[in-house]
């Protein structure tokens, strides 16, 4: 697939209001050529997989710094297979504990990507990841 057409969409869900880190890749991702919605600071999960199924995208990629994802990340997924809308991928960025993320990728989060991951590594990522 031409890396124009891969549609992102990065989100801030919940009350947390440090957005930096998610604009950082939202441009990263645009400048790589991807086209990408930025959401905006504190998102419900039913907004983010609203606009994620209105933009036909193919990843939801979710920062998270509050520690709020372990009520956020399940409620993304079961909003997404209510929806029928299981072919978005879903990725993550942000403070989330080493010792969870088999847990959460096992229960549907297609990848983690913790502080200092590079931006190269996670478009690269994406890049592999879409047929």
């Amino acid at each position: 697939m031409d890396k124009a057409k891969i549609r992102v969409l990065i989100a801030k869900p919940g009350l947390d209001g440090h957005d930096r880190g998610a604009k950082v890749i939202a441009r990263a991702l645009r400048d790589s050529g991807m086209e990408v919605i930025y959401t905006g600071l504190r998102q419900s999960p039913e907004d983010i997989v609203e606009a994620a199924i209105q933009e036909d995208v193919h990843f939801i990629g979710l920062s998270i710094l509050s520690g709020a994802h372990s009520h956020i990340f399940p409620k993304v997924i079961e909003l997404l297979k209510e929806n029928d809308a299981e072919d978005i991928k879903i990725i993550a960025g942000g403070i989330i504990p080493d010792q969870e993320i088999p847990k959460w990728k096992e229960i549907g989060i297609d990848a983690i990507f913790g502080p200092g991951t590079s931006t190269i590594d996670i478009i690269d990522y994406i890049n592999r990841s879409v047929k």
